[in-house]
């Protein structure tokens, strides 16, 4: 039964309405099943031996920034899911990639359930993302976003976004998990049936976690983040799940006035264009995938005034750096106890590799004694609990990156071996075994 009045629902005929207070406003409501599931396939079980493997061929987003995350491209028939917080830019970059598939593959449909036609041609002229083969639909409804798939045939199907789409035989608002969980379902086997790929884009929860049930991100391909600060324009692509490729690759992008633009080398980018060391930043090689990236991490001690000392970071991982204050106390004798710390990374970059423990170590000490580490110098290292300095992988790519950026330096894990390492031969290599050492080769020379 449903009140017509305000909409309240209960399961037996009432003659008042707890939900307004009117009286004889229940009507009996039918509720409308969704329409049974067919599975994608009916062949019989067969050996894999048997079994045909497909020509993998992917479709170009037109953005090699991108195409890096997902692993070279679109693969036919697959689903692809972006979340980001509002604002970041994440129909910017499928807009600009859906005009770019279309000048270079076919046509593209770019369904828009959150702005209106106008505002979407306000937007791609802004971009200057306007072109006769992308294809424009404002709806809300799957049934009729399936009509017009099946009439024009696209090589890519953008959703914008998977929220706002609903489906009117179900009893549930659009939004909620019933409607987001029957949506993706369709829209994939649509995809899996028809071979084209179909992007969807998700809305975050203010904990920055796609929202909705965690079972649409087990039934699509990849999941990808759009990750930004609001007070710098740079933005990283980050990759968390694809079935097609690896899951260690980040694309980094500029926002500016005309949307978002590739940078060619995102090192420079997270360094600091101070000319004259200071004391507290250490430069540091990450690998993100591939693609090795220099950051400068910042660090500031100075003595408590009072109460408990405070600890805070941004862009390095918090508990990462408690451990670091920890070892420096226990193998070191540096009393950071009854300090404050506080660690950034420049430019809003997010560090999670153990690579960069060496880095926050050094910059602790660099602050504490107030003694700058020589210009030109790179860290790299994994520090454990005693103190020891574990080898890292990927060292000659890291050597290579800080020789390119001119770089005249380095420090890295003797277990590592990087005197062996190609690339670092314009380096002047120092090898440490602990924390203690690399301390007497950069602060005390």
């Amino acid at each position: 039964m449903r009140c017509r009045e305000c909409g309240y629902r209960s399961v037996r005929w009432l003659g008042r309405c707890p939900g307004c207070g009117e009286w004889h406003t229940f009507e009996e409501e039918t509720e409308v099943k969704a329409a049974r599931r067919e599975t994608l396939a009916g062949d019989p079980p067969r050996p894999l031996t048997e079994v045909v493997g497909a020509e993998e061929t992917r479709i170009t987003s037109g953005i090699g920034e991108m195409d890096r995350v997902l692993g070279g491209g679109f693969v036919p028939g697959s689903v692809v899911l972006l979340g980001g917080d509002p604002g970041v830019g994440k129909s910017t970059l499928l807009l600009q990639a859906a005009v770019r598939v279309a000048g270079i593959v076919g046509r593209v449909l770019y369904v828009s359930g959150e702005e209106s036609a106008p505002q979407v041609r306000l937007r791609a002229e802004r971009l200057r993302a306007v072109h006769s083969g992308l294809y424009l639909a404002p709806e809300t409804d799957i049934e009729r976003v399936e009509k017009h798939i099946s009439e024009l045939r696209p090589v890519v199907v953008i959703v914008d976004s998977i929220q706002t789409v609903s489906l009117d035989g179900l009893a549930a608002v659009p939004g909620s998990l019933g409607q987001v969980r029957e949506c993706t379902v369709r829209l994939t086997r649509l995809a899996k049936s028809t071979g084209i790929p179909v992007l969807l884009v998700g809305h975050v929860t203010k904990e920055g976690v796609l929202a909705g049930p965690r079972t649409m991100e087990h039934m699509v391909d990849t999941v990808l983040y759009l990750e930004g600060d609001r007070h710098h324009t740079y933005r990283v692509l980050r990759g968390v799940k694809n079935r097609f490729g690896s899951t260690n690759e980040i694309g980094v992008f500029e926002m500016d006035s005309a949307g978002l633009r590739e940078v060619e080398n995102p090192s420079r980018l997270f360094l600091s264009s101070g000319a004259a060391p200071v004391s507290g930043s250490v430069v540091v090689s990450c690998v993100e995938g591939t693609r090795p990236l220099l950051v400068e991490i910042q660090a500031l001690v100075s003595a408590a005034g009072y109460g408990t000392p405070r600890r805070m970071t941004a862009g390095v991982d918090y508990n990462r750096v408690i451990l670091m204050a920890a070892v420096l106390e226990k193998r070191v004798g540096l009393m950071l106890s009854s300090q404050d710390i506080y660690v950034n990374a420049v430019g809003g970059v997010k560090i999670s590799e153990p690579a960069a423990d060496l880095g926050i170590a050094l910059a602790l000490v660099s602050s504490f004694w107030d003694r700058p580490v020589p210009a030109g110098t790179v860290v790299i290292g994994e520090v454990g609990l005693t103190g020891e300095l574990r080898p890292v992988p990927q060292l000659g790519n890291r050597l290579r990156e800080a020789a390119k950026l001119g770089f005249d330096s380095a420090v890295f894990p003797a277990a590592s071996g990087g005197s062996n390492e190609p690339g670092g031969e314009s380096l002047r290599l120092f090898a440490a075994g602990s924390v203690s050492e690399a301390l007497d080769l950069v602060l005390t020379k």
